[in-house]
């Protein structure tokens, strides 16, 4: 144990504070991109933003998990994130107050998509190993695009597009399986913990398709503050409540964690997110559960020591081809989409 916590404090210092200033300049680029028209170069910003730093938060979120509850973790987490952006948003004047039924839909995407799918990956991370629950968490897509193809309106898949969901669910299967075997011996937490994990991928799921299908007349930092804000008021709350804070240890392990998920999870990696559900398929959009699972399971190698078993390879394997065969799908709406421009009509004032 105290090995462990060494490598956990050693990784987060040598990953250093240095480069918050680089990565919070990011957030910036791709808002002043956001006043103009949607180009190839602020979606593939996004996407890297998406892709890298939410990789990075499942190493981030294994170590503060060690030290502080799921609730009060991700709690503290949004609601500092939320402040920070409204913020900026409120420096760079943009309207942040919206109808009563707006500001509703806001807090409700943001319970269902952080409330319930980012909490529940914390808590599963207290026993599951970092990069499983990333390679666990690639079933994210694989919901999204079974269900926008059920739902009236919704995304249709070309046969590409099905090899892609057919590669993945078979690789889930294969990272799956020999946790779910220990579980069955007599590893009750570990089955739990798998267990909320995928219960947290559906409330995402959920959250995520509301988000696309709103089209709330809000902009997307301002919506992804309020959206926050929601999820870390109802989190630390709750957290409260069931008087978890003397089990709230910060040391520097954890405060690196926090401060970590702060700036790259949120205020870098989900305005990328909200940003992208405007502008791009849903369906394409979730592939970051495919590609971030790659930078978690090799920074969980490289900065805690994790050993993944050789299923766990060849169930990566099988995922980074299946988003290949996703993303590169062209996919198409039953109907035709709105305009991205009447989603920002009124972005600010």
């Amino acid at each position: 144990m105290p090995e462990c916590r060494k490598n956990r404090e050693a990784a987060l210092s040598n990953s250093g504070y240095d480069g918050f200033k680089v990565m919070t300049k990011l957030v910036f680029q791709i808002a002043d991109r956001k006043k103009k028209a949607v180009t190839t170069a602020s979606i593939v910003l996004a996407f890297a933003s998406v892709y890298f730093f939410w990789g990075s938060t499942y190493t981030a979120i294994r170590i503060g998990a060690a030290e502080m509850p799921a609730l009060l973790l991700a709690g503290t987490r949004f609601l500092i994130a939320g402040a920070i952006l409204l913020a900026w948003c409120r420096w760079r004047g943009m309207r942040l107050a919206w109808p009563a039924t707006t500001m509703l839909r806001l807090g409700l995407i943001g319970m269902l998509i952080l409330g319930g799918g980012n909490v529940a990956l914390v808590f599963a991370e207290k026993t599951v190993p970092s990069g499983l629950a990333s390679l666990v968490w690639a079933g994210v897509p694989l919901y999204v695009a079974l269900v926008e193809m059920i739902l009236p309106g919704g995304e249709t898949l070309p046969g590409r597009g099905w090899l892609g969901l057919a590669l993945g669910f078979a690789g889930l299967g294969l990272l799956v399986w020999p946790s779910l075997r220990t579980g069955l011996a007599g590893d009750r937490a570990l089955l739990i913990a798998l267990a909320v994990m995928l219960a947290g991928g559906l409330s995402w799921t959920a959250g995520s398709i509301l988000s696309r299908r709103s089209r709330l007349p809000v902009n997307s930092f301002v919506a992804a503050a309020w959206q926050m804000l929601a999820a870390g008021a109802f989190s630390t709350l709750l957290g409260t409540a069931l008087r978890q804070w003397p089990q709230f240890h910060v040391d520097a392990a954890g405060l690196g964690s926090l401060a970590w998920l702060i700036v790259c999870g949120s205020l870098l990696g989900y305005t990328s997110y909200v940003y992208l559900l405007e502008h791009v398929p849903v369906a394409k959009v979730s592939s970051n559960a495919y590609v971030n699972p790659v930078v978690a399971v090799l920074l969980g190698v490289l900065m805690l020591g994790e050993r993944p078993a050789a299923s766990e390879f060849v169930g990566m394997a099988f995922i980074v081809v299946a988003v290949f065969l996703l993303t590169t799908a062209q996919v198409k709406a039953k109907d035709a989409a709105q305009p991205a421009a009447e989603l920002e009509r009124v972005p600010a004032e």
